[in-house]
C-alpha cells in the first residue's frame, strides 16, 4: 500500500503483537510487518498488547515489552480476572464460587507492572479474559495509570459504568463499545461520556460514519485514535477518520492530542 500523505502526527491507541514462539499464520501480529505499515499511514507511535491467552499473562506481557524497545511502540500490560462479566443470575451466581488462580492477574501484579517504566497502561478484555475481583480493580485506581478495555456485545456499555467507571482511573473503550459493528451499542457508550469525564473511546474496528463524526463533533477531546492492527490496516483506519466531515483541530486531537493527554509518555 502506497505511504499516505495527510500532515498528521498520528498516535495509534490499539494494536495486538504475540510472541515468535505463538505467533499466528500469515506473520499476524508480527511487529517488523506492523512497524512497516506504521510508517506507510504515518503513525508515529503506538500502544501494543499481548494477544489472547489461556493462561498467565506474565510472559507475554514481558515479550510485548522487549518487542516493543527500539520500536515506536509502547506497551501496555494485558490482565485478566476470574469473574463472569455477564449481568444474567447464572454469571452473579458462578461469580459466588469463583476464586483466583495463579494464571489470574492479582493486586501484587497491578502494582508491579504499575510501576515499571516498561509498561505505561494496562489493557483488559473481560468477555475474552474475565473481569478482575474488586480487589484488583482498586489496586488499578491506586496505580492511576489509563487502562484500555474491550467493549461489545460480551461487555455492554451498562456493565462497563458498573465496573470499571465505578473506579477512579482513565478509561478507554475500544471500538466504541459496540463490537462488532452495533451501532446501538456506539450510542450508549457516547452517551455515557457526558456523565464520566474520565471516560474514552477508541476508533478501532468503527466503520460507520455517523458514530464516529457525532462523537468527534460532540466530544472532541474523548476520542483517541486506534488502527486495530493487525486485524485492520493501518492505512485503512487513518483513511477512516481523514475523510470524516470534522473540523481539523478535532481531528488532530483525535489523531495525537488526545491519546498524548491520557497516555502521558505518548506525548514526547
Amino acid at each position: 500500500m502506497l505511504e499516505l500523505e495527510h500532515g498528521f502526527r498520528i498516535l495509534d491507541g490499539h494494536v495486538e503483537l504475540e510472541p515468535d514462539g505463538a505467533r499466528r499464520p500469515r506473520g499476524i501480529g508480527d511487529p517488523e510487518q506492523i512497524e512497516l505499515e506504521m510508517q506507510q499511514a504515518g503513525i508515529v507511535q503506538s500502544l501494543a498488547f499481548a494477544g489472547q491467552r489461556d493462561e498467565s499473562y506474565l510472559k507475554a506481557n514481558n515479550a510485548v515489552a522487549r518487542m516493543a524497545v527500539e520500536r515506536p511502540m509502547r506497551a501496555l500490560a494485558r490482565i485478566n480476572g476470574v469473574r463472569d462479566p455477564g449481568n444474567s443470575p447464572g454469571a452473579r451466581l458462578r461469580n459466588v464460587a469463583r476464586r483466583r488462580s495463579e494464571k489470574h492477574t492479582s493486586p501484587e501484579d497491578v502494582e508491579q507492572y504499575g510501576y515499571e517504566d516498561r509498561f505505561v497502561g494496562f489493557m483488559l478484555d473481560p468477555s475474552a479474559d474475565g473481569l478482575p475481583e474488586n480487589e484488583v480493580l482498586q489496586r488499578l485506581e491506586d496505580v492511576g495509570l489509563p487502562v484500555l478495555t474491550y467493549g461489545g456485545q460480551g461487555f455492554r456499555p451498562e456493565t462497563i459504568e458498573e465496573t470499571l467507571l465505578a473506579y477512579d482511573f482513565p478509561l478507554v473503550i475500544s471500538h466504541f463499545g459496540g463490537y462488532p459493528l452495533s451501532e446501538h451499542l456506539m450510542a450508549r457508550t457516547i452517551d455515557m461520556l457526558e456523565r464520566h469525564e474520565g471516560c474514552f473511546v477508541d476508533t478501532s474496528f468503527v466503520r460507520m460514519r455517523d458514530p464516529l463524526e457525532r462523537a468527534v463533533m460532540e466530544h472532541p477531546d474523548r476520542v483517541l485514535f486506534g488502527s486495530g492492527a493487525p486485524a485492520a490496516h493501518p492505512s485503512v483506519a487513518v483513511m477512516e477518520i481523514l475523510t470524516l466531515d470534522v473540523p481539523e483541530d478535532a481531528m488532530r486531537k483525535v489523531f495525537s492530542k488526545n491519546a498524548a493527554r491520557v497516555f502521558e509518555p505518548l506525548s514526547g
